[in-house]
Formats: structure tokens, sequence, C-alpha cells
């Protein structure tokens, strides 16, 4: 049961409109009863109709005369990128795209150990202070995980998995990689400045930073600016504000990294894509009228979403984040 945005009745089968993201009962489910911000731009395919993937997609006399600089990229690959392209699919769908690489990640994280050993997996996945002139494993750390720990993977994806559908529609799949992608790589870098200032580059094979928590948390803060009242269930069972889970992280991750301790979880990065997260939420409120649900089950594990505790995995000493 869910509450209007509207009239504020409860309802046993909410209607979530997919263009503004709000709450609605069977009375105001359509877009012209609760004032749809997507009404604006009913228009405009960039708007309601478009997904973000694809700037090409314009209307209007400028679609002919005037193209982004990624637009014209696009337009250079062999393959159809428009609308009715093989890359249609990810328009819309980039959340639970990106949640697939993090598994096909972690089952290569497996052929690759059992093949090439724990130094090739560490060269490849962990973004080590001892190397962090590889700037291959700024991303591949984003999408790999402790393959020591079932459990890291599967409580970042429950946060990516609720909260990423809300963020791609507000921004676009487009730009909701690169929050993904760019939240997750500056989470990674400092966990490893941290390291190195710490003395780890000097010790081969200790440290290093793996794991899409600072990208999942960038997500949540993005949703904690629009909607800090949003009704959250931590670990299906705990209900409370969005606003207070947030903060209860990001206390935590402030802690940890003052006393320099906190085992094998990178609070560093936590609290890095937290604040990129917290950032973007802020820009996006001040440019854009959105909508945010009123309530959803969002699942957590020891040490803040995707950040269970304990040791494991080869690269012993990297922080799982």
């Amino acid at each position: 049961m869910a509450q209007c945005d509207v009239c504020g009745k409860d309802d046993n089968m909410p209607y979530n409109c997919r263009h503004c993201g709000g709450t609605y009962c069977a009375d105001h489910r359509l877009p012209e009863n609760h004032n749809c911000s997507g009404l604006e731009n009913w228009n405009d395919p960039s708007g309601v109709f478009g997904s973000g993937f694809d700037d090409s997609v314009q209307t209007g006399n400028s679609s002919r005369t005037s193209k982004s600089t990624a637009s014209k990229a696009l337009d250079k690959l062999p393959i159809d990128t428009g609308p009715g392209g093989p890359l249609a699919y990810f328009r819309g769908n980039m959340t639970y795209t990106l949640l697939a690489l993090m598994w096909v990640t972690f089952l290569l994280q497996w052929v690759t150990l059992l093949i090439g050993g724990a130094v090739v997996h560490r060269t490849l996945f962990i973004l080590a202070p001892q190397n962090p002139e590889y700037v291959w494993t700024w991303v591949t750390s984003i999408f790999a995980h402790d393959p020591g720990n079932i459990f890291h993977i599967v409580f970042n994806s429950i946060v990516i998995f609720f909260f990423g559908p809300i963020v791609e529609r507000y921004v676009g799949s487009k730009k909701f990689a690169i929050l993904f992608v760019v939240s997750g790589a500056l989470a990674g870098l400092a966990q490893t400045a941290i390291q190195i200032t710490q003395g780890y580059a000097s010790v081969p094979g200790v440290g290093g930073v793996l794991g899409a928590s600072g990208a999942a948390l960038a997500i949540m803060g993005v949703i904690t600016i629009l909607n800090p009242n949003l009704r959250v269930y931590l670990m299906f069972m705990i209900p409370m504000p969005l606003w207070v889970l947030t903060a209860g992280i990001a206390v935590v991750s402030v802690f940890f990294v003052g006393v320099g301790g906190g085992g094998n979880i990178a609070h560093a990065a936590h609290l890095v894509g937290l604040l990129v997260g917290l950032g973007y939420g802020e820009y996006i409120k001040r440019t854009k009228n959105v909508r945010t649900p009123n309530q959803f089950q969002l699942g957590g594990g020891p040490g803040g979403p995707g950040g269970p505790g304990g040791p494991g995995g080869p690269g012993g000493g990297r922080r799982r984040f």
C-alpha cells in the first residue's frame, strides 16, 4: 500500500508515473490529473519520449543544422545508434545493463583467478596504490567485487536495483551511466590516495580497492536530495526516512576516515561517492522539476550498502566499496 502524492489516499494498487516518478491513486494516475512535469515536454522527443541515451534524437530544424559532439561521434560508428538500432535496448535499461556487467565481471574474476592467478586478477580488476597509473582499473574496479564474499556484490546490487531506475528516469540513460562510472572512479581514486599516504604503495600486493559502492551511494545521494523523506525499509523490515539512512552512512564513513580504521571497508570511497551524488542531486533539483515515489523497500548489510565487513579474497588488505 502506498500514499497518493496528490490526495494522500492510501491505495493498494498505486500507479508509478514513469515520466515524473510520482506515486498516484487511480483518480490521479493520468499525467494531466497530477500535473505531471512530463507534460511540459510532451512534444519533445528528448523529454517524455526520449531516453537521454542518444542526443541525436531531436526535433525542429535544429536536428538538421546542429548536433552535439557526442552525436557526431555516434554517427561515425559502423552500427545504427538510432531509436530502432541495436543500442535501443539500453534506452531506459542502463541500470539493469550495469548490474549485468557487474555480475559478468564477477564471473570473469573467478575465471581469471583460476587461469591467471591472483597477480593477473589484481592487475586487471583492482585499483591498487602500487599502480594507480593502470587507468583501466579505474573502471574495471567499479564492476569488480570481492570474489571471496558473495554478499559484497549482492548488497551493492540491491541498492542499485532499487535506486538506479528512479535516477535514470530523471537524467536519462547516458547521463546515468556517466554518473555511475565517474562517481565510482572518483570514489576509488580517493580511497587509493589515502592508502598511498598510509604507505601501502611501497608494499607489493597490499591494499587496493574494488566494488560499486561509491557509484551506488552516489545514486542514493541523488535521491536523498530529491526526496529526503522517501520511506525506505532497511533490511526490508525497519522503516525510516531516506535522509536518516544517508546521514547514518555519512557519519559512519566520516568517523572511520577520521580514525583511519574500518577494516576492509572503503569508507573514504563511500563518502566521496555520496558527496558526488548529493552534489549532482542538488544540481538536478535546481534545474529540473522532478517528483519521486514516496516509499519502497531497500536491502542493506553490515557496514552500509555494499560494504560488508570482514576479510576475504586474494590481494590481502584491499578495500571493498
